[in-house]
């Protein structure tokens, strides 16, 4: 919810000392100074007194991980398993995976410490949209139309349909792009499963609004506040 940024640092200061700060450009909103009047969300918008978080307040991370393969989507693993908490230690703050990428799957994966946008961009009813890579082998003739026409995954389970292009055939293995809304469990390994094919390589290289782009495996940078705001879209 917006609130005028001075009622924000009534928890510390005056609301005379507050406008004095604000003029002296000691308080700046998403690594812009703040103005007079302007209102802001805390749980949106990175507000800095000094550069630093409001007292009282934790900062909100947001962070896009290269998830590697071989890595856990959780914080701690029974199974003594590498996890994506190994690869983030040093951002600074607690973070959480938003959603999941499988152990052998790799590619984007946002983590943050903003539960609201985390329930907004995991909830079926946003419906976000995720793009992966997906690299097959075995009966490669019409591959892309058969895997877009999948309905129903073992078990009975229904699905949206995908949508489904072909990049690249080489040496008996194709190279698919194929977006998806839902995120039933292990989705999109079930669905080539449906259509006797095997996945020798999974990346998600799209989220909603945000790309992997080129960053490498195992890294991680933090999101831009134009990023964050774009995330919060329909």
């Amino acid at each position: 919810m917006e609130t005028r940024v001075q009622k924000l640092l009534g928890a510390v200061c005056s609301r005379r000392t507050a406008e004095a700060w604000i003029a002296a450009g000691r308080v700046t909103v998403n690594g812009q100074p703040a103005a007079p009047g302007q209102k802001a969300d805390p749980d949106k918008d990175t507000i800095l007194l000094d550069g630093k978080p409001l007292p009282g307040r934790e900062q909100t991370i947001y962070l896009m991980l290269h998830k590697p393969p071989g890595y856990v989507s959780t914080m701690r693993d029974t199974h003594g398993r590498h996890t994506v908490a190994e690869l983030v230690r040093d951002c600074g703050e607690r973070v959480f995976p938003v959603g999941r990428l499988d152990f052998q799957s790799e590619g984007l994966l946002l983590m943050t410490n903003d539960g609201k946008l985390s329930f907004r961009l995991t909830h079926p009813a946003h419906e976000v949209e995720k793009t992966y890579e997906v690299t097959v082998s075995g009966d490669l003739q019409n591959v892309a139309e058969r895997l877009a026409a999948v309905r129903t995954l073992d078990g009975g389970e229904t699905i949206r349909p995908a949508l489904v292009r072909l990049l690249r055939v080489a040496r008996r293995r194709a190279v698919l792009s194929v977006t998806i809304h839902e995120g039933k469990k292990r989705q999109i390994r079930r669905m080539c499963a449906q259509c006797g094919l095997r996945v020798t390589r999974l990346r998600r290289v799209r989220e909603h609004t945000l790309d992997l782009g080129g960053l490498p495996p195992g890294k991680w940078r933090r999101l831009t506040p134009e990023e964050v705001a774009a995330l919060w879209e329909e």
